[in-house]
């Protein structure tokens, strides 16, 4: 791990900066598996949809000779996407919440990757249950805290079927998670004081191009009292409140992000044993903010929470949503800190053009660290060796980098801040 470390603390320090043209056609670099997994059959759920398809894309390219199965409900669509990945893949109709459609989709899959959300206010972890039954490696995109802790609730189940499996394995959570468990190792191995503080820190332009899915995820999180960590106590908070203006380095500058409960926040505190923890999100154009927190404001938690309701507000919106989204882009940034107890301060950074791009390179890297084997049998989080085996988690954050306009890992933050200097900021969530 040291050669791991001298790579991100010299060449990555420089911040990998390329081209709009390169973060879209990015040149992939393709991944020889072990022959045992080489020809795996992969089932994506939801392959019809951004994050799914995008999925489905990322892993075409990484693995060209893996079997891919377009699992979705509208065959139209399947076949599309079919032809859009050529040789090599098909489609296969499936129903999400059918025990039954489920398995027998499942039953010669190698991998399942469940990227067909939104994960909240779902009652039960189906494809995760069908998976231990059948055998099959599994991996979701998840970003709510309720669900992941149902999934790594079955770790016993999935160790006796002797299945790999990992809940929040996308980009945010996901690949931030693994940036967190490196800046935590870095700072215990390097004795430069005690990881005291994590902060996560998030930014979409519009909906990033991932559809009215992830639209709906954000209105479903505004129903959703947040949860944080202070000084190892755990701390209830309202939703999109607390603003900070972040960083973010060249080419996104400085963004408003607020409080949203995510999954990482519980997983990172518990896992990387770290005392304060807390997650931000922001968005622009900054009205899109401000609507944010009037819904949190104006609307009753109750119908935030309510699917169907939802779903409603998202084909309100969605017009509009994508209207703006032609002007804004999809722009999305990941920033990292850490801050210990002797006052060092450290962060990783992952800035790329397209979130529809970066959401799919992110979950193939898992899925590819999957079948390479660094997995063990269970229910893990991305930041557990368990999950991803540290030797491995090099390879994951390069490939999960790939066209990425910034990429920097193990920094202090005057190294990529635009206009670095000391805030007194008074916060400590």
């Amino acid at each position: 791990m040291a050669t791991f470390l001298l790579h991100f603390n010299t060449a990555a320090a420089a911040a990998a900066v390329a081209s709009a043209k390169s973060a879209e056609n990015d040149n992939v670099s393709e991944v020889l598996l072990p022959d045992k997994t080489r020809n795996s059959r992969v089932l994506v759920l939801g392959g019809t949809g951004r994050v799914g398809g995008s999925t489905a894309t990322a892993l075409s390219k990484l693995c060209p000779d893996l079997r891919i199965v377009v699992g979705g409900r509208n065959r139209e669509k399947g076949a599309s996407m079919v032809a859009t990945l050529g040789k090599n893949s098909e489609f296969a109709e499936v129903d999400v919440n059918n025990k039954d459609s489920l398995e027998a989709a499942l039953s010669d899959a190698d991998l399942v990757v469940h990227a067909a959300g939104p994960f909240q206010q779902a009652q039960k972890c189906t494809v995760l249950e069908a998976a231990i039954e059948t055998q099959t490696a599994y991996l979701d995109v998840c970003d709510d805290t309720s669900y992941a802790f149902r999934a790594k609730s079955l770790k016993d189940r999935a160790v006796s079927a002797n299945i790999q499996a990992i809940t929040t394995g996308g980009i945010y959570p996901g690949v931030s998670n693994v940036m967190a468990a490196e800046l935590v190792r870095a700072a215990r191995s390097e004795n430069k004081g005690q990881p005291e503080r994590l902060r996560f820190s998030y930014y979409t332009a519009g909906s990033g191009g991932a559809g009215p899915t992830i639209l709906a995820t954000s209105f479903l999180l505004l129903g959703e009292e947040v949860v944080a960590y202070n000084k190892g106590q755990k701390i209830k908070l309202k939703p999109y409140t607390g603003m900070l203006n972040v960083d973010f380095g060249k080419g996104i500058g400085k963004r408003d992000v607020y409080l949203l409960n995510l999954p990482e926040v519980r997983s990172a505190h518990e896992v990387l044993e770290v005392p304060t923890v807390s997650a931000r999100f922001g968005t622009a154009p900054f009205f899109w903010n401000w609507g944010m927190e009037a819904m949190t404001n104006l609307l009753p938690a109750e119908f935030l929470r309510d699917r169907c309701k939802v779903q409603q507000l998202v084909e309100w919106f969605d017009p509009l949503v994508r209207a703006v989204d032609g002007i804004a882009g999809e722009r999305v940034s990941m920033r990292v800190d850490l801050e210990c107890t002797n006052e060092r301060s450290t962060l990783a950074l992952f800035s790329h053009r397209r979130l529809s791009v970066a959401v799919g390179n992110a979950t193939a890297a898992f899925a590819v660290a999957i079948l390479e084997g660094s997995t063990q049998p269970g229910v893990w989080f991305p930041e557990e060796p368990e999950g991803i085996a540290v030797e491995a988690r090099e390879d994951l954050l390069k490939r999960a980098a790939q066209g990425t306009v910034a990429f920097v890992m193990n920094k202090p933050p005057w190294m990529v801040e635009t206009d670095p200097k000391e805030l007194g900021l008074g916060i400590y969530v």
